[in-house]
């Protein structure tokens, strides 16, 4: 009987060495983050939230009483570590992931397989979105990847997903024309570009920059960074592409015309100016002679009359015989 109990007392003692000691040692790998819990509740700092953090700058005033996590204590990578049963470790990696703008991580046949996003422009246009999007686990703030909501990836495609409808359906492109240039001049130009998908089309990164800015508060409301976004295409459907091409054809013809009038018009202003300029610098040539003698003359006359008088005489005795025939008065 008591080597039966001893047997027991062995068997529990050895689970607990195996359940305890072995397997309550862990590692984090170099792109690992951890997250240690305790009956359910992470290891939190004392006196912080998220709001400490550099992330919740890019929150207003009432998105800031609204995403208010705590900060928890993070484990970095290296180990091995050691937690108790009652213990739970959450690993997050936090490389950089690249995904599909179309990405439904929850529906693989959602957005045509993931490859394409629907979307409607400002004149009830409806065209599909091609492009990438990269994203990273906040580290400052992953109480809200691990605890916030139940599928963060998920919840942070339908948000970037939401913000990019909105901005294909009131994107405006800005008035292209150049500093002191005439509405005039341009007015065929710009009602033809007013089409949305050209002006989407020609103003891509825009978008992008537009989509980048929108997005700085994913890391302080759900705790994923979104990198960069990367939208690589835009096609209208396949019935009006056709016409969409024409339309293109003849604005294309027309800024050529425009432009060859332009650049002529620009050649022959700029020949007039230079035509100005010379026929001033003979002026100023031709002129020039006659301001000198006069100032020699003026100069003559305050040293003497009498030197003056001589300089004249001088004058016309060389003009009288350089002179091939004289016609003079003669009085009676």
């Amino acid at each position: 009987m008591l080597g039966f109990l001893f047997g027991i007392v062995a068997g529990v003692l050895g689970y607990l060495v195996v359940r305890i000691v072995l397997a309550g040692f862990f590692t984090v790998q170099q792109n690992e983050r951890a997250v240690l819990t305790s009956f359910g509740r992470a290891e939190r700092i004392e006196g912080r939230t998220s709001l400490d953090s550099p992330v919740a700058e890019h929150l207003n005033e009432e998105q800031r009483d609204r995403y208010r996590y705590p900060q928890v204590r993070v484990i970095g990578p290296g180990g091995p570590y050691f937690k108790w049963p009652w213990q739970s470790v959450h690993k997050v990696d936090v490389a950089i992931q690249t995904v599909n703008a179309a990405y439904d991580p929850e529906v693989p046949s959602a957005n045509h397989n993931n490859t394409m996003l629907d979307a409607v422009t400002k004149d009830q246009l409806n065209i599909g979105i091609r492009g990438q999007l990269r994203y990273k686990v906040s580290e400052d703030n992953l109480y809200a990847y691990l605890f916030g909501v139940r599928h963060p990836i998920a919840h942070v495609m339908g948000y970037f997903v939401s913000v990019l409808r909105e901005r294909i359906a009131t994107f405006q492109a800005k008035d292209g024309r150049a500093p002191g240039e005439s509405e005039d001049l341009l007015s065929g130009s710009l009602a033809i570009e007013g089409i949305s998908i050209n002006d989407l089309r020609k103003n891509l990164n825009e978008v992008n920059l537009e989509m980048d800015r929108e997005c700085l508060s994913s890391a302080a409301r759900y705790g994923v960074v979104l990198d960069a976004s990367l939208i690589t295409g835009m096609d209208p459907p396949e019935e009006i592409e056709s016409a969409l091409a024409a339309i293109n054809t003849a604005h294309n013809e027309v800024s050529a015309g425009v432009s060859l009038a332009r650049a002529t018009a620009d050649q022959k202003i700029e020949q007039s100016k230079r035509a100005v300029e010379i026929e001033t610098m003979r002026a100023h040539a031709e002129v020039e002679p006659l301001l000198r003698l006069s100032e020699q003359l003026r100069e003559l006359k305050k040293r003497s009359r009498n030197a003056l008088a001589a300089y004249l005489r001088k004058i016309e005795i060389d003009l009288l015989s350089r002179a091939k025939r004289i016609i003079s008065e003669v009085t009676s």
